[in-house]
Parts: structure tokens; sequence; C-alpha cells
């Protein structure tokens, strides 16, 4: 019986259609332009912060049941954005001769010497993210010394997002309302189980 190559996608707010779409176009792509096929493609609409997706847990079971030989993704940290699952991952997946591309770091791995490479290049991108919580930390504590209000964001809720979407005003459009940023407005409504996308299609048909 022959393998199948597994395409993963994952991303991570609430409105990730075009996201998705252009993750699915590139992947396709690739698989085509390297004569790839059997594909078997995991969706999910998630953060990376652990494993517990459910495209993600059909992989794994369909990874360990033997079915899969190679995995294809975006990057790495659609896989998983901590360090020690990402390691892990990868570790488990190799020992068990599964080949690991990632298209958009143009990185192809395989074998002990693809398993020390991901190990590296997990351990750069969490450097890389503590980094940047540190230095915006000294930020916020510089500008609390000199008396900035930076830092204390506007409280928002799902009650007051939902009717502005329901008017049509765009995701921009109520970021700038409430003066946040778009991600805030995502996070807000993922924090309190909106269905963003669901919300559109019901308008749709209304």
């Amino acid at each position: 019986m022959k393998k199948q190559t597994a395409v993963y996608l994952r991303v991570s707010t609430l409105d990730q259609e075009n996201g998705l779409m252009s993750q699915r176009r590139a992947l396709k792509d690739y698989c085509t332009n390297h004569n790839m096929d059997n594909l078997k493609w995991y969706s999910d609409r998630l953060s990376g912060k652990d494993t517990n997706r459910p495209a993600f847990k059909e992989l794994q079971k369909d990874i360990f049941a033997g079915k899969v030989d190679t995995v294809v993704c975006w990057k790495l940290d659609r896989l998983s954005r901590s360090l020690q699952d990402g390691v892990n991952i990868l570790c488990n997946w190799l020992k068990k001769d599964i080949r690991i591309i990632a298209i958009t770091q143009q990185l192809d791995f395989s074998g002990t010497i693809g398993k020390i490479i991901a190990t590296v290049m997990y351990g750069l991108a969490e450097m890389s993210r503590e980094n940047l919580r540190e230095n915006t930390k000294r930020g916020l504590i510089a500008a609390k010394a000199k008396g900035s209000k930076l830092g204390k964001r506007p409280r928002i809720f799902a009650k007051d997002i939902v009717p502005l979407v329901k008017k049509g005003m765009t995701i921009q459009a109520i970021a700038d309302k409430f003066k946040v940023t778009k991600p805030a407005i995502y996070n807000c409504l993922e924090r309190e189980n909106v269905d963003l996308a669901k919300l559109r299609r019901r308008m749709a048909v209304t």
C-alpha cells in the first residue's frame, strides 16, 4: 500500500479564509512541482501554543499507524510554536523515518541530521520570541516610568463587536473605532468563542 503525503495547514485567528487559501495554494503548487501525489490534507484553525488540535491529532494518528511517509507544511511554526513540543514532534516523526518539509523556509528534514537542524531551528525561534517579549516588557516599563499610558489596552468584548460586524463594518474599522489592533479584535472573539466565519455566513443568507 502506497503511503500518503500529509499536507498540514494551520491558521490561528478567526478571520482566516484568506490565510488558509494562500497556504493551500502554495502547498498545492509545491506538491505538484515536486511530483508529490496521494495527498491527504489536514487543516486547523487554532493557535499553535499546544498540540490539542483536531486535524493535528488526526495527522499524528495516521503517522503512528504507518500511513504517512512525508509531511509538508507552510513553515515549522505551523506544527507548533512551542520549543519543547516542536522538537518532540520532529524527533518522534524522524524516528519513524518521516520526511518533513517546510516550504517557505526551504527546509527538508530527514534522519539524524534533520533532527539536529530542526532542534537548532526551533531553539533560534524560541530565542527570538523571548527577546521580543523582553524588549516589549522593557518598553512598557520605560513608558510607565515616563508617565505614559502605554500598555493600558482598552477593554473590548464580543458583545460590543458582534453588532458592528452585523452592520457590515470591517474588522479594521472596528479596530480603529476601539483604538486597538485587528489581532486584538480576533483574540477577543476567539476568547469568547465567537465564530466570525460562521457569523458572516449567517449574515450572507439572511
